[in-house]
């Protein structure tokens, strides 16, 4: 399993529903999202793609629609350990619709996914083998009910692995059902008939620019001159009586 994500989406019902009608991005409407759960950072439109291409965009890049009834972002700066500590403003965004956030890392085996409802969290579960189960609020959801009753173990093979996997199921493979529950669609595995396919999601993509870049650079800028400075200096007499400053290391 390679799959990575980092989505976050607000949705006035079911999201399936809405990317099975979408066409394309609003584009005036999905530049507003951008500036919503990024703001004051510069922003320049670029190349987009289609959604199962862009859960996990590459660095400094952002791909986003606005559709009727749902926006969805992806951009790896929306990846949280601990879910439910999403920053106010991207509730604020979601006036009144429902948030949904899902992120997960093939490398690592990392999942994390939450969801809020009229503002208040009502589920949120973030786990990895190495790190165990962070985070795990509210009431699991139909979907994951196989796993934690035990129904989904990762076989242990000696041959293989020197001990048995440290959770009791993948959290991959959860993350791929929760994309198919909570989005309507699969990144891995064998779509149903009624599976979304996120091949035919048009996203906008857009260049964003860090706001505090400019400053913190001129910070470091400012930090170097001042050791500069600080180096220490000593007095030197030279043969003909004079005095001379010197920088030492």
């Amino acid at each position: 399993m390679g799959a990575k994500t980092a989505l976050l989406a607000y949705a006035d019902g079911d999201v399936a529903s809405a990317l099975r009608e979408a066409g394309e991005p609003a584009a005036e409407a999905t530049a507003a999202l951008i500036a919503q759960v990024f703001p004051g950072w510069g922003m320049e439109s670029t190349k987009g793609d289609v959604l199962g291409e862009s859960t996990y965009p590459p660095e400094r890049l952002t791909y986003a629609a606005s559709f009727p009834g749902v926006d969805l972002v992806c951009d790896r700066r929306l990846m949280f350990d601990r879910p439910s500590e999403l920053p106010a403003h991207l509730l604020e965004a979601a006036a009144g619709r429902r948030v949904i956030l899902h992120a997960m890392h093939s490398v690592s085996d990392w999942l994390a996914f939450a969801v809020w409802e009229e503002g208040r969290l009502r589920r949120s579960l973030s786990l990895s083998p190495d790190g165990g189960i962070v985070e795990n609020i509210g009431d699991p959801f139909p979907f994951e009910m196989p796993y934690w009753a035990g129904d989904r173990p990762v076989e242990f093979d000696p041959a293989w692995d020197e001990e048995p996997y440290a959770l009791p199921f993948h959290p991959l493979e959860l993350g791929n059902d929760a994309l198919r529950a909570l989005f309507g669609f699969l990144l891995e595995g064998r779509p149903l008939p009624e599976d979304v396919d996120p091949d035919e999601v048009p996203l906008l993509g857009f260049e964003l620019t860090d706001p505090d870049a400019s400053r913190r650079a001129q910070e470091r800028a400012a930090l170097e001159e001042t050791a500069r400075r600080m180096q220490r200096r000593s007095l030197h007499r030279g043969p003909d009586g004079s005095w001379s400053e010197a920088v030492g290391g």
